[in-house]
């Protein structure tokens, strides 16, 4: 494929994007799977290709399709939603690399604490108007102060995956 996305804004058609998450509990034995409902975010493409912008996730939005389970998650020994409502991936550059592969470089930030975090995305569709990437990258909760962890049931990173579609704004 090859990718020529225009410079300008970019937003994010919610619609058509995804953010999951997968953590492993129960000691290793099962993997609990959740997918954020709620996912906003915009960017920009610079004139020299690289590409900046956000990713939002509404921290009350997490359905793992248990609801004891999400009301748990989304009290104080996890997202604490109450407080801290979002969580947000801010891209600083985004670059295309050789084939359809973008290296994304940001800080995500969880419970108020940021942290640097790259990603490695693939370009899965592109047009003149709109641009979908896929990715997949894990995350360490206690970074950002998820130390919960009664009699050890959770080990491990947390892996998360994302489609976003951005779309053309006009503007």
């Amino acid at each position: 494929m090859t990718v020529a996305v225009k410079t300008g804004l970019w937003q994010l058609d919610a619609v058509r994007s995804t953010v999951a998450i997968a953590h492993k509990t129960m000691w290793g034995l099962v993997t609990v799977k959740g997918t954020f409902t709620g996912v906003t975010g915009d960017g920009e493409v610079q004139p020299d290709g690289t590409a900046r912008g956000t990713i939002t996730l509404d921290a009350a939005s997490l359905d793992t399709k248990n609801a004891k389970r999400d009301a748990h998650l989304r009290g104080a020994d996890f997202f604490d939603a109450e407080r801290h409502p979002s969580l947000v991936f801010a891209v600083r550059d985004a670059v295309l690399r050789q084939g359809d592969t973008v290296e994304v470089d940001g800080e995500l930030t969880v419970l108020g604490v940021s942290r640097p975090q790259s990603a490695t995305a693939t370009v899965t569709e592109s047009s003149a108007d709109a641009i979908t990437l896929t990715t997949e990258f894990t995350v360490d909760r206690e970074r950002f102060g998820m130390g919960w962890n009664q009699l050890g049931m959770l080990r491990g990173l947390t892996a998360v995956t994302a489609t976003l579609r951005f779309t053309r704004t006009t503007a």
